[in-house]
């Protein structure tokens, strides 16, 4: 493929309008950024560059990461570092032509650290503000129970975050995955859905089919984030198809974390052949190496998508989003212009 072809690539995909559904803001925090935050909130940090940091980035599975994703978001204290992070991603977004967001954030990483809920809703909020009427960029935001912990911590996070349930859209499960099947986490799904809140759930990245089988009918979750090894099942793959289940699908995330040992052998390609509502996300961009436009290039590369496909992708995403009726239907008409000039 020649230059000129990859950049027409690129520029088609940033051209078109999409939404990124499956993004943990706290997974945006730049090397960069993580430094200026550990100055000036004179937090110790081990590594002595931005580059060192970068250097670590080598991850065998989906807790090696963790491990420094724990690590880094403890530079995060204030307001105003959640309204800086926040920002800094908005920008990006707005740059790859997203114009909606669905932020997880892991509000039990900092309550353990004394960082009081407000401080990170409110420094959130206040940067998806400054999002929507400085970059024209919507967002919701979904807090995510970490998986690991148990049921009566994923109940204490949801105590404490009633008094802000007005700026949150949604609850999500992540964190280390296998061992912790969604099954744990029944009762307090139960008590977000009876709050009014979406629910979502990460399901089948490297936990087994059975995981994507609970999700759906004892969490009864509105979306899945990754849902890969649901292609294991093909029972599954027709009760995702069937009911138009979207899944929210990391590809560089997968790559990085040794969920497939090359592009070219990722499943979106069966995904979007077997039917399946398929969206692209960059899940944790900056210890991945992409944001939301990489995402789309480099799969589409890897696997041979068409433009059509990448299209399709992205209107899946603003389908698939939270985004009120007419919302949706203002973008997802203005997609078809883009796509067809």
């Amino acid at each position: 493929m020649t230059q000129a072809h990859d950049d027409g690539l690129e520029a088609f995909v940033r051209g078109l309008p999409k939404a990124e559904l499956h993004v943990h803001i706290e997974g945006t925090l730049e090397p960069e950024l993580m430094f200026q935050l550990a100055e000036r909130n004179r937090t110790p940090i081990r590594f002595g560059s931005a580059e060192a940091v970068r250097a670590a980035y080598g991850f065998s599975n989906l807790q090696a990461f963790l491990d420094i994703y724990y690590e880094g978001a403890g530079s995060l204290r204030t307001a105003r570092d959640f309204t800086d992070l926040a920002i800094a991603y908005f920008e990006r977004l707005a740059a790859d032509g997203g114009v909606h967001a669905e932020l997880f954030f892991d509000p039990q990483t900092h309550i353990v650290r004394g960082v009081p809920m407000a401080e990170v809703v409110q420094g959130l909020v206040t940067g998806m503000d400054e999002a929507r009427t400085r970059l024209g960029v919507t967002s919701k935001l979904i807090l995510c129970f970490l998986r690991h912990l148990d049921e009566a911590a994923a109940f204490a996070t949801l105590e404490a975050a009633m008094p802000f349930l007005a700026h949150i859209d949604g609850v999500g499960l992540d964190s280390s995955e296998l061992g912790h099947p969604p099954e744990k986490f029944a009762r307090v799904f139960t008590a977000a859905r009876e709050l009014g809140l979406k629910v979502v759930a990460h399901a089948g990245e490297e936990g087994p089919p059975a995981y994507v089988w609970q999700a759906l009918d004892i969490l009864r979750v509105d979306r899945i984030d990754h849902g890969n090894r649901a292609l294991e099942d093909p029972a599954l793959i027709a009760r995702l198809a069937r009911d138009h289940v979207p899944l929210t699908v990391c590809p560089l995330s997968n790559l990085k974390l040794c969920v497939v040992d090359r592009l070219e052998e990722h499943p979106l390609r069966r995904m979007i052949d077997a039917g399946l509502v398929v969206t692209i996300n960059s899940d944790d961009p900056a210890y991945f190496g992409g944001y939301l436009v990489d995402n789309y290039v480099r799969v589409a590369r890897a696997l041979g998508l068409s433009r059509a496909d990448l299209a399709q992708l992205a209107r899946n995403s603003l389908a698939a989003s939270f985004m009120s009726l007419d919302d949706k239907a203002a973008w997802l008409g203005q997609s078809r212009v883009v796509d067809h000039p």
